[in-house]
């Protein structure tokens, strides 16, 4: 595994989720199918709730309406969900609720078996019976598949199903355990909630699922988590929870083993969306009515999901036990070299591999790229480089919108808002430009999701917690324009100075460990030394990982075989010329081994060959990496296992005489070695303990090493394999007990009782083929070359792009040659536009790009030109803020980008009571801004267009919700405070929680005016405008224009209608249509749809509603992560 091993301590079992539940297509087209990866899955709140967010066949509003034939886009969508997790206890359960709604059980029954800790004895009675349903179902892949379950659920492996039927079964036989057994497993449950955590006076986690309403919901939601604590049960009836008298099997079974592992801080209402319970409340919420509200959406969902069973398109849930990583690997080796078994282990401690189902995804269609990937807060446990470098390979094709979701739960006590950048180890432009994907937020300068509450409970502990939830969009970084998206060309990658790229990799590489050496450790954690002791064991990064960033790299940009030497040897030198990383040298025979196995590099001493001595004389064939096998007695372990040893990192050295080198790269099991084949070609069977860690056989760890280290170095017998605790600060109390060097086992190479030695091959890669240079959208000139990126001269920070276009064609070739001046203009974020006379061309950038400070570069003789242009990021002009709101078509779908999709059914309506939403709204609305972003609307300056909106955004949330300058209002124009002119109207109808996002949503209609359409309804507008109560915004300098772009993105974000054929997006290819006052910039296939808020409002409003753009709703947009508030 690419990542350190850590020995684990008490472990905890999440079998219900500690976040809201999210749609996970909230950023697809809703007509486009998704095929959806989630990584460390947990509980199945996010495909429920997916499901639920669909739109129901035949649910589109006032579809009698329409003109023209409609497409249901809830029939022709399809959904596929492939659920990964290395918890089979929480895939079990998961499958025996899906199993539990699509029979039709009692959703009263399905909470109380998912959520409650101990049932009673009629839902008691009906788990068992349904776990002995599904044993019986899932003898082989093949008898599940002829299940009724097959069709809709898929397992992805055969140990998937077997780790599936094994927990089943111990449900079933739980209430068969010996009394003294059952004793045990009852006391565990009693013990599980009282944990010092749990004294708390206010619990702030629960309260997190109710968004800007935290404040409200502490209290209340505080008591109900001390109550589920205490009682196992979400109910607070003492009849309930008297009768409550048997243990819930599915909460005694995890990877720990038999007992009851939960986390501590487990509560069934975290998951649910509890905002509009508290918003809405007439009057004192109670506990009992939290319950309630989490009851209810849980029915709607189950109710969506069976629903969805009788759908033309029935959803598909695909169930894969593995550790994440370990299964993108699996996955990307399927899609490049049709290997179905890589040898990939399922996870650290278990020695099974993963090999996928042969029927499901040879012959079944099963994916193995995603345009949705949502990787959970893998980013806590595995890092955030480690998430990028599984998944990107996996994300597919451009012109299925993929998009990639990151999160984070905790921080390590700095600035939690600037954490992120850190977490990359490198600036978020280059790994955009390296990776092909880039935070959209950082792109676009603003998120339509909130964490105001996220800040707010950062203030309320002082800044001593230890969460702050975080959500990262990703997307390729120059999908968001639009223009290159119509033209459906993906940009080619980038290419690299091999000596820059070779220096920026190594300064990557020394970000990445340069922990590891003592003063620097000092210098990273001078201002809070006592943190950065008791973070030391948090590491996330090995040789190995860094290598298979580098083979992501090299893959994506598509360097040469011929460059990649050149940019591995200037990496390889700074290596060796730095000095500050004094460690660095015992692990650089692990990065070799690693270049080797992953087929990124060769170091020249590999080609030399090794001696054929000792161990190895027999050997056929002496590969120059082998497999070291080291059996570590159990009883040398006790020292790992006593309470206060904490949770060290382990790692294998190989010592002599005069040589020590280290291995980070390790993977353990608890078994038995049983030695195979020959003496010249040794192979071993491995029998896997399965009591596991609370067995009796020996820890089997194996890693990779180069074999010329045994071999002519020192002598075999001088040398030494030890399994060690890597030394950190953190790490001090075990020397007295391990000694200095902190070894746990040590065994002599030549011991064959405890090393064992195998060769060891490359992994299979399938070659790729360099991209040609594609077809430019408009090319009267040459041939476009790939952008060429140019680095600072620290090598850290990307100074320009350059593109060179070969003067082919001859009249081209004939004006340059006559000292014609090329003429250069941006007219996209990521497209400038070449002219010679009447020859133009359009330069694509794989970046969005400062096109006004470009310089042009003119060889007449060599015939070429070159466009420089800087890159674009937050707070400079050009690039995204061309259009910050980018409405893109993607393969035959119209989607918008940088904000996400809702559907508007199923968002509760915020109830309007005046002054009584004061405590909480006007906080939430005035949080959009940032302090920059304050001071600049306070001195009234017109220079940051974003603000500007934001500000106009505000005071539409505010007068439409009455909490300032008097009633709520519901009729707004927007007034261009330069001409006086004012050309759209927007009608609000509601208010409503956007539940997801933890926001505020104005539910309402545009109606675009020009000068013709004025003339024609004068009469009707007079009396909209005297009558109907309308409400004047004042405009900024250059917002009208603004507005253009952001109102098609606001219409199609709630789109419920599919686009005509002869749709003005398509056939004139442009998105809006108009940016410039009195001119429509949307198209008509919206108008008179979706508009029965219009109808309901009475007469005035309905004589608009047949030439309205329904829906279009107005969210505040936020700058946290950017700035800080």
């Amino acid at each position: 595994m690419a990542h350190p091993l850590v020995w684990p301590g008490k472990y905890f079992f999440y079998p219900i989720g500690n976040t809201s539940a999210v749609c996970l297509t909230r950023d697809l087209p809703p007509e486009q199918s998704a095929n959806i990866l989630l990584l460390g899955c947990g509980d199945p709140r996010n495909v429920l709730y997916t499901i639920q967010s669909e739109p129901k066949p035949g649910e589109s509003e006032l579809r009698h309406l329409c003109s023209w034939p409609l497409i249901d886009l809830a029939v022709k969508r399809v959904l596929d969900f492939t659920c990964c997790d290395f918890e089979p206890g929480v895939l079990a359960r998961n499958v025996l609720l899906f199993t539990m709604v699509a029979d039709d059980r009692p959703y009263a029954t399905i909470w109380k078996i998912f959520y409650h800790l101990y049932l009673d004895n009629d839902s008691h009675s009906i788990l068992v019976e349904q776990c002995k349903k599904l044993v019986q179902l899932s003898d082989s892949l093949e008898s599940w598949n002829n299940s009724p379950y097959g069709p809709f659920i898929k397992m992805c492996t055969a140990y998937t199903l077997a780790e599936m039927k094994r927990h089943w079964s111990l449900y079933a036989e739980l209430k068969l355990l010996s009394s003294g057994r059952l004793k045990t497993i009852r006391n565990a449950f009693k013990s599980v909630f009282k944990s010092p955590a749990n004294t708390f006076g206010t619990i702030l986690s629960t309260a997190r699922s109710t968004g800007p309403l935290l404040q409200q919901s502490s209290m209340v939601l505080t008591d109900q988590c001390k109550s589920y604590w205490k009682t196992g049960l979400t109910s607070s009836n003492p009849k309930d929870i008297a009768a409550a008298t048997h243990i819930n099997p599915t909460f005694a079974y995890s990877l720990e083993g038999e007992g009851c592992n939960v986390h501590y801080g487990t509560d069934p209402l975290s998951t649910f969306h509890l905002a509009p319970l508290f918003g809405n409340a007439k009057g004192k919420t109670s506990v009992n009515d939290a319950v309630k509200a989490a009851q209810s959406q849980f029915a709607s969902w189950c109710s969506a999901f069976y629903d969805s069973l009788s759908a033309p398109t029935v959803p598909t849930v695909r169930i894969l036990l593995g550790e994440a990583t370990a299964v993108c690997r699996s996955l990307e080796a399927f899609s490049t070299t049709s290997v179905l078994n890589l040898g990939i282990p399922v996870a650290q401690w278990k020695t099974q591999t993963i090999q996928l189902n042969k029927d499901d995804y040879t012959h079944g269609g099963a994916p193995t790229s995603f345009n949705v990937i949502e990787t959970s807060n893998l980013d806590d446990h595995i890092g955030l480089l480690n998430v990028l470098v599984a998944t990107v390979p996996l994300l597919s094709d451009y012109t299925q919108s993929p998009t990639l979701y990151v999160e984070s739960l905790l921080f390590g006590g700095k600035d939690a808002t600037k954490e992120f950048t850190e977490h990359l180890h490198a600036d978020v432009t280059i790994m955009g430009l390296l990776l092909g994907i880039s935070p959209i937020d950082f792109l676009s300068g603003f998120t339509s999701r909130s964490n105001v509450h996220e800040l707010l409970i950062h203030l309320a502990t002082k800044g001593e917690g230890t969460q702050f939830h975080q959500v990262t969009t990703w997307k390729l970084a120059a999908s968001g324009d639009s223009l290159v998206g119509r033209a459906n060309q993906r940009p080619l990658p980038p290419s690299f100075d091999p000596r820059q790229l070779g220096t920026l990799l190594y300064d990557i590489y020394h970000d990445l460990f340069e922990h590891e050496d003592a003063q620097n450790f000092l210098r990273l954690n001078q201002e809070n030394i006592m943190n950065g002791i008791r973070r030391s064991n948090i590491i996330h990064y090995i040789r190995e990982s860094f290598v298979l960033f580098l083979k992501l790299v090299k893959k994506r940009i598509r360097v040469t075989d011929d460059n990649w030497v050149g940019v591995m040897e200037r990496f390889l030198n700074a290596q060796q010329e730095d000095q500050s990383i004094k460690m660095d040298t015992l692990a650089y025979n692990d990065l070799c081994a690693h270049l080797y196995r992953h087929g990124v590099y060769t170091v020249p001493f590999f080609l030399m060959k090794s001696s054929k001595i000792g161990r190895f004389a027999p050997w056929e064939n002496l590969t120059p990496i082998v497999r070291i096998i080291l059996v570590v007695p159990r009883e040398k372990l006790e020292v790992l296992e006593a309470s206060n040893a904490g949770t060290p990192l382990l790692q294998c050295e190989v010592q002599g005489v005069n040589c020590m080198n280290v291995f980070t790269s390790i993977h353990v099991a608890f078994g038995r070695v049983i030695p195979m084949g020959s003496k010249a070609n040794p192979r071993i069977l491995f029998e896997e303990d399965p009591d596991g860690r609370r067995g009796s056989l020996p820890l089997v760890v194996s890693f990779v090493m180069p074999v010329w280290l045994l071999t002519d170095l020192e002598p075999m017998s001088a040398l030494k394999v030890s399994l060690s605790v890597r030394s950190t600060t953190g790490t001090v109390s075990l020397i007295p007990k391990l000694g200095l060097n902190l070894h746990v086992f040590t065994a002599k190479f030549l011991d064959e009782s405890h090393v064992h030695v195998l060769p060891e091959q490359p992994l299979p890669r399938r070659e790729y083929s360099l991209h040609s240079v594609s077809k430019p959208l408009v090319s009267q000139i040459g041939a476009s070359q790939v952008a060429h990126v140019e680095l600072d001269e620290q090598c850290e920070l990307v100074s320009s792009l350059t593109s060179r276009i070969s003067v082919d064609y001859d009249g081209a070739k004939a004006l340059l040659r006559s000292a014609a001046v090329p003429e250069t203009v941006q007219i996209s974020p990521c497209i400038m536009k070449v002219s010679i006379g009447n020859y133009a061309q359009n330069v694509v950038f794989p970046f969005p790009v400062i096109g006004s400070l470009h310089k042009l570069r003119v060889a007449r003789k060599s015939l070429y030109i070159e466009v420089v242009v800087p890159v674009y990021g937050p707070f400079k002009s050009d690039g995204m803020t061309l259009n910050p709101f980018p409405v893109v078509i993607s393969g035959t779908s119209i989607t918008t980008w940088s904000i996400h999709r809702l559907n508007l059914s199923r968002l509760p309506v915020l109830e309007l009571r005046g002054k009584a939403l004061d405590p909480w709204l006007n906080t939430h609305v005035g949080a959009m801004m940032s302090s920059r972003e304050r001071s600049l609307r306070k001195h009234a300056t017109n220079s940051d267009i974003l603000m500007a909106i934001k500000d106009t955004i505000h005071s539409v949330l505010v007068r439409s919700s009455g909490v300032q300058n008097g009633p709520a209002a519901r009729l707004f124009a927007f007034r261009d405070t330069l001409t006086n002119n004012c050309d759209t109207i927007i009608f609000i109808s509601d208010l409503r929680f956007d539940l997801d996002s933890h926001t505020i949503v104005c539910d309402g209609y545009v109606l675009p005016l020009t000068k013709s359409f004025i003339e024609k309804t004068s009469t009707a507008f007079h009396r909209l405008v005297t009558h109907g109560g309308l409400v004047t915004i004042g405009a900024r300098e250059g917002e009208m224009r603004a507005w253009k772009l952001l109102l098609p993105a606001l219409v199609e974000r709630c789109r419920t209608w599919q686009h005509k054929e002869n749709c003005e997006y398509i056939i004139q290819g442009k998105i809006p249509l108009a940016e410039t006052m009195e001119l429509d910039p949307l198209c008509s296939c919206g108008k008179g749809q979706d508009v029965d808020g219009m109808l309901k409002n009475g007469p005035l409003w309905k004589t608009w509603s047949p030439v309205s753009e329904g829906k279009v709703l107005f969210e505040g947009l936020s700058e946290k992560g950017l700035e800080e508030s």
